[in-house]
């Protein structure tokens, strides 16, 4: 059964805590700016929006488990524990909220990550993560401009701030990650 804007809007902010939920609705507004600039559904990035960290405060057992026993992107149970919630995040907007678009279900996996080939609607969802009103974080001023532009600028940016994050941190850089950037940097060389 789908859920109509409301009751998911209800269901899934009870999820999280207020500033997360706070977050998912600065994502949610950026999500519905950013898919009327670039050609997108709003009514669809909103509802991936609403979804994407539906996961986030689960217990890591819990989000765990899901993976296993449903055999979801096993290699994620081998990198960061805080890209477990897309994963799950994805398989919870079907299984429980009813959502069987694939391309909101990918924007609900693919938030944190990103991946080669994006879609529209991935690179927004994923892009408006990284500048709801609410973030803070060194660059951000700079990703949102870029946002104005470009999605694939903006992705770019972002991207290289995060892994220039972990490369200070000396943490594991998830591949996919460092394969969605290079994709998109091709695709902006493409264009010149």
């Amino acid at each position: 059964m789908a859920y109509s804007r409301e009751a998911l809007i209800e269901a899934v902010s009870t999820q999280m805590p207020a500033k997360r939920w706070k977050h998912t609705l600065g994502v949610m507004e950026s999500s519905i700016q950013l898919a009327e600039q670039y050609g997108a559904d709003p009514e669809r990035a909103e509802t991936a929006a609403i979804l994407h960290d539906v996961a986030k405060y689960w217990p890591v057992e819990r989000m765990k488990e899901i993976i296993e026993q449903n055999h979801l992107n096993l290699n994620l149970l081998k990198h960061d524990k805080q890209l477990w919630h897309s994963e799950v995040g994805a398989f919870v907007a079907e299984q429980d909220y009813g959502i069987t678009d694939p391309d909101i279900l990918n924007a609900i996996r693919f938030h944190t990550s990103g991946r080669e080939d994006m879609s529209l609607l991935e690179k927004i969802v994923c892009l408006a993560d990284y500048i709801e009103p609410g973030r803070d974080f060194p660059g951000v001023d700079k990703i949102r401009k870029l946002a104005k532009v470009s999605l694939e600028e903006g992705l770019v940016a972002g991207f290289d701030s995060t892994i220039s994050l972990l490369l200070e941190k000396r943490r594991v850089i998830f591949p996919l990650t460092v394969l969605a950037r290079n994709d998109l940097v091709r695709i902006l060389e493409d264009k010149i």
